[in-house]
């Protein structure tokens, strides 16, 4: 333990011009009297530790004492304090690993570097869950990531609908949604992969050994893939709708995008009136309602009759409020 604290403490003076004592002791999670202690075990070594007395004192490293990663350009070392998420490896229970890591990798840059970290905090955060939902970390994610990182099998139990199934599976990697958690994962003894919400396991066991992971398999292009078919199985029904100029710049924003887009592209040109007829792939005529009311006046549903209906019910009640 004390080895461990006394290397920290060698990484955040080769980090840092210098510390005091009290900013050592924060950081270590110790005394001041500590500090001192560590201060001293670590001049023994051999390791040039230079306390500064006096109120504005502290310590610092002397004699060019520093281990460098050399070959790094700003860009690229800006670019490595991106490559963490800090929200989700708090989840993942990775956070001290990652913290260690960017400290080690912090006292190792050159001094015209050792502000990357702090600068490309500046520029870029990483905010996942939706507006309006509170973000909820599933109680089995620690063990479901360590299993993942470790090549290892799990036997899991898993809610689908009113029902529980267990299933022995090899995780393959996470995915975090909109502040929703999913591990794409082979049942063992298939080929294929498949998807799971990580907030309906009920239980995850580890197996023993490791699996041997698929080297084809890209966890990048498996969740487009599957996000994208997840996304075409929800528009199960159709609607005819004509749209003026204005509508059919605002459709995208309004409805489905990529249906949206296929269905302008699939279009006829435009009537003599300038009005575009499409069909539009929608989940629902519930789900049509809500997107093309947001369109107002630029978009006249022609089927099926019930949503003209309804339509133009509205429009005699928006009428009938702004009649005068």
């Amino acid at each position: 333990m004390r080895a461990a604290r006394l290397i920290k403490m060698v990484l955040l003076l080769q980090s840092r011009p210098a510390m005091t004592a009290a900013e050592l002791a924060r950081e270590l999670e110790v005394s001041e009297r500590t500090v001192t202690r560590d201060a001293q075990a670590l001049s023994e070594a051999g390791v040039p530790v230079y306390a500064d007395r006096g109120r504005t004192g502290g310590y610092r490293l002397v004699g060019g004492y520093r281990t460098r990663l050399t070959g790094l350009h700003r860009g690229e070392a800006e670019a490595l304090f991106l490559s963490g998420v800090p929200g989700a490896l708090r989840e993942m229970g990775l956070e001290d690993a990652a913290s260690a890591a960017r400290l080690k990798v912090s006292a190792a840059l050159l001094p015209s570097l050792a502000d990357a970290s702090r600068t490309a905090a500046q520029r870029f955060h990483l905010d996942a869950p939706n507006w309006f939902h509170e973000p909820r970390t599933p109680e089995l994610l620690p063990d479901v990531a360590e299993a993942v990182w470790d090549d290892r099998p799990v036997t899991a139990r898993y809610r689908r609908g009113e029902r529980e199934v267990v299933r022995e599976l090899e995780p393959y990697g996470l995915v975090l949604k909109a502040g929703v958690w999913y591990l794409c994962a082979r049942i063992t003894g298939d080929v294929s992969h498949r998807v799971y919400r990580i907030d309906r396991f009920t239980e995850v066991r580890p197996g023993t050994g490791r699996f041997e992971r698929d080297p084809d398999f890209d966890l990048p292009a498996f969740w487009a893939e599957r996000a994208e078919q997840f996304a075409r199985s929800l528009l199960r029904a159709a609607v005819l709708v004509r749209l003026s100029p204005v509508g059919v710049r605002r459709l995208p924003h309004t409805a489905d995008p990529g249906a949206a887009r296929e269905a302008l592209a699939a279009a006829d040109p435009p009537d003599a009136d300038g009005w575009t007829t499409v069909t539009l792939p929608v989940e629902s005529e519930e789900v049509a309602h809500t997107q093309l009311t947001a369109l107002g006046p630029e978009a006249e549903v022609l089927a099926p009759g019930t949503l003209r209906a309804r339509m133009a019910a509205d429009a005699a009640r928006w009428a009938g409020l702004y009649r005068d």
